[in-house]
């Protein structure tokens, strides 16, 4: 057990279908999946009950600090379309284990706030990704990976029985 603080993150880099942005992203928030729950009361309970029905999964959100064009083509609006997009991040503990974290997604540039432009400020553009396909490995091991039909913990699938029992 470690008794100092571990995992804190040190740098990152982010690519939008496979173009680095190093240096023109200022943030993105990493989407975790979340279970979508609904609460029963059936006959016989005296209290009601949240069960899990499936999985959400929320969006992915980068901050440019840059207008970049390439960037802005990425939004088509065509069914169907989307792109890869590839994080990652060094992690160090402070006894200093260095950790690689990885995140890769698929999905649609959904939507593009609107960018000020001011003189002697800096300009932000805020991205957001629907997402249809995620995973996260640290240190080379799986995390989390989770797309339309399946969600895996760890490498190890959490709706592979249900997906059996529906012949699947």
């Amino acid at each position: 057990m470690k008794s100092t603080p571990a995992y804190i993150l040190r740098r990152c880099a982010f690519w939008a279908d496979e173009d680095v942005k190093v240096g023109q992203v200022e943030s993105l928030t990493v989407p975790l999946p979340k279970e979508k729950t609904e609460e029963i009361r059936n006959a016989g309970m005296i209290k009601s009950r949240k069960v899990v029905l499936g999985y959400e999964m929320e969006d992915l959100d980068f901050t440019m600090t840059a207008f970049d064009p390439a960037t802005l083509k990425l939004m088509t609006g065509r069914p169907g379309s989307e792109h890869v997009y590839y994080a990652t991040g060094a992690f160090v503990d402070e006894d200093g284990t260095t950790h690689s974290a990885e995140l890769y997604l698929r999905g649609r540039l959904s939507a593009l706030d609107n960018m000020e432009w001011k003189e002697g400020d800096k300009a932000t553009l805020k991205c957001t990704v629907v997402t249809h396909y995620c995973k996260l490995e640290i240190d080379g091991a799986p995390i989390f990976e989770i797309d339309d039909f399946d969600y895996s913990v760890g490498g190890v699938s959490q709706t592979g029985d249900i997906r059996a029992a529906l012949l699947l």
